[in-house]
Formats: C-alpha cells, sequence, structure tokens
C-alpha cells in the first residue's frame, strides 16, 4: 500500500449499487474529520463512541443530500448522555468537500458502566434536512430502541420511509509507524431500492414496540437478495471497514464481487463549523438589556464559546440584545 493511496481514501464517502441485488450503498472513512470532531473536547469513552458512531452515520446518510443543503441528526435522551448533535453542510460546489462537525452534551457525574447506548436512556433520534431559505424544513423521529445508534438510524429509514437499511460501523485509535495516535472510523450503509413495500397493509412490525424491521418490508427474491447481502457484510473485520490498508473499492469487490458492485464520484469530506461572531450576535439579538447585564462577567463582558469547534468569543455588551439593534431615534429596528 502506498501513502497515496491510503490519503485517497481517508475523508471520504464512496456511494455504490448493487445491481444484481437491487440494492445501493456507500462507504465511508474518516479520519482526520474525525480526529477534529473528538480533539475538541475531553468526552469520557463512553461518549466518544457514541459522537463517533453519530458522525459516521452523519457521513454516510448525509451524501445523499443537494449541494449547500444541511443535515443535522440529533439524539435526546433521559440518561446521563442528554443530547449527541451532528450537521452535515453539502459542498457548496460541485467537487467541492462536504463538511461535518459535532458534540455531545452530559453528565459526568452519572456516567457509570453501562454500555454507551444504554447511557442515552429513554428518547428519540431525529433527522433534519433544511434546503435553505424560504423552504420548508423537513423532519423525521424515531423512539430510541435497539442496541446502538446505527440501529436507531435503521429504524427511522423503515418507520419513515419505509427503506430496508442496514449500517455497518467501526472505529478507535490507530498508531502507524512513525505517526502519532488518531480516530479512524468507517462504515457501510446497505439500502434496497424504493418500491411498494407489502408491509404497508398490516399493522404492526417485527421490532421492538412494534417498530418496523427490514424483512417486514421484503419478500420473495427481494428478500433473499436482502438476506444474502447482509450475510456478506457480516464477513467484514473491522481492520478492512476501517481501513487504510483495504480500499473502499477493494473492500465491495471482496464483499459483493458476485453482486456486480457499480461504483459512483466519491465524496471527499472535511471538519467545518459555521460558528461566526455575527452568528452569535444574532443569537443574543431576543435579549433584553436586563438578560445582557445577567450574562455580563466581572470583567464586563459576554462570552461565548461555540460547542462544535470551541471557537471563543468575547464582546462589549452594550452591543448586545434588541435593545442594542434599535434605532434611538424612532425606536425601531435598525433593519
Amino acid at each position: 500500500m502506498t501513502i497515496g493511496k491510503q490519503i485517497a481514501w481517508d475523508d471520504n464517502v464512496l456511494p455504490f449499487q448493487l445491481d444484481l441485488a437491487d440494492i445501493r450503498g456507500r462507504v465511508a472513512r474518516l479520519d482526520t474529520v474525525l480526529d477534529r470532531i473528538l480533539e475538541q473536547h475531553d468526552y469520557p469513552a463512553p461518549v466518544e463512541a457514541l459522537v463517533a458512531e453519530m458522525a459516521l452515520l452523519t457521513a454516510l446518510i448525509g451524501q445523499t443530500i443537494e449541494l449547500r443543503w444541511k443535515l443535522s441528526l440529533q439524539v435526546r435522551g433521559d440518561g446521563p448522555v442528554r443530547l449527541i448533535a451532528t450537521d452535515y453542510y453539502g459542498p457548496t460546489d460541485a467537487g467541492e468537500p462536504a463538511r461535518i462537525r459535532a458534540y455531545a452534551s452530559f453528565d459526568r457525574d452519572r456516567l457509570d458502566g453501562r454500555t454507551p447506548f444504554e447511557l442515552l436512556g429513554k428518547g428519540y433520534f431525529a433527522i433534519l434536512i433544511d434546503q435553505g431559505a424560504g423552504m420548508q424544513p423537513y423532519q423525521g423521529i424515531t423512539p430510541l430502541a435497539g442496541p446502538s445508534l446505527a440501529a436507531c438510524a435503521e429504524t427511522y429509514f423503515a418507520q419513515s420511509e419505509q427503506l430496508p437499511t442496514r449500517f455497518s460501523i467501526a472505529f478507535g485509535q490507530s498508531t502507524a509507524p512513525g505517526t502519532p495516535e488518531t480516530w479512524r472510523g468507517g462504515g457501510v450503509m446497505l439500502q434496497h431500492m424504493p418500491k411498494a413495500s407489502p408491509f404497508v397493509a398490516n399493522e404492526g412490525g417485527s421490532g421492538e414496540g412494534g417498530l418496523l424491521r427490514p424483512n417486514d418490508m421484503l419478500d420473495g427474491d427481494d428478500e433473499e437478495n436482502w438476506n444474502r447481502a447482509n450475510l456478506l457484510l457480516d464477513t467484514m473485520d473491522v481492520l478492512e471497514l476501517i481501513g487504510p490498508s483495504v480500499q473502499s473499492t477493494d473492500l465491495l469487490v471482496r464483499l459483493f464481487h458476485e453482486e456486480q458492485p457499480r461504483v459512483y464520484d466519491s465524496q471527499p469530506v472535511t471538519f467545518g463549523c459555521t460558528c461566526s461572531a455575527d452568528r452569535v450576535r444574532q443569537s443574543l439579538s431576543i435579549y433584553s438589556a436586563k438578560d445582557i447585564g445577567h450574562m455580563t462577567t466581572d470583567e464586563g463582558i459576554v462570552t461565548a464559546d461555540c460547542q462544535f469547534c470551541g471557537a471563543h468569543y468575547e464582546f462589549d455588551p452594550a452591543t448586545l440584545g434588541f435593545e442594542a439593534t434599535k434605532d434611538p431615534e424612532n425606536g425601531e429596528d435598525d433593519a
């Protein structure tokens, strides 16, 4: 393996199709992106695991959105880990990288020996798509169910889209000779091509709490093809999935050569945050001068930190709040 080949498949999402099985999918590899996301915070190991899994799901799902659109995944629970939020910003122009960011909110004192997913407690998994100004955002929600965030995403596609979907995800820290320890992650997404579901006329699924599962929506040859593709995916080991020694195209050939895999143009991804001083000012414009006063430090400034990238902002309180935006002569907004 050459360094050039390794770099070519890092921080990249490769879409593909299995022509004989009527299944589409994507392979994602995150290297620097995952490092940048996790290095911003001193997350405990279980929280790191949840954020890494969520970032990989975001890369796999986000690859389908249009230019300049934004996809967000959110998990909210009543357990020690209260929130995990990720954003995927579609490329601004064709050929440009997409941007990913992520963070978690948690109660460190309540973390215990439960599995990372169990630390979320009861709650929901949500997907939101923002198509830009003037367009109605899309939101889909499913309850937290199953042993992992990947299982929640599978349930979401079954319930909201009636699309049989499977995710296989792995991540960890690796050290190559002569290089520092870094995070690496990989994932594969399989999804049956859309068609009328045999489940539509029935009630209740075979999953937890009556939720739909992939085989509730398939029968005949479709079910056989889906089961075969999943069995082939199960033969993949962690090192193949995470890389970098096995290229994404080689992995697809190794797993699915009899299904005639077809690959499409890959999508590079990078870490990216949209925070700015102007955005912080805008978010504070809803507060009164009294509210701003409560936010002011003993040093006479208002501070704000971005949860996604760690950027720190400081402001003169006299320039913040809706009072600061009013025209002093007529009491109306300058805008």
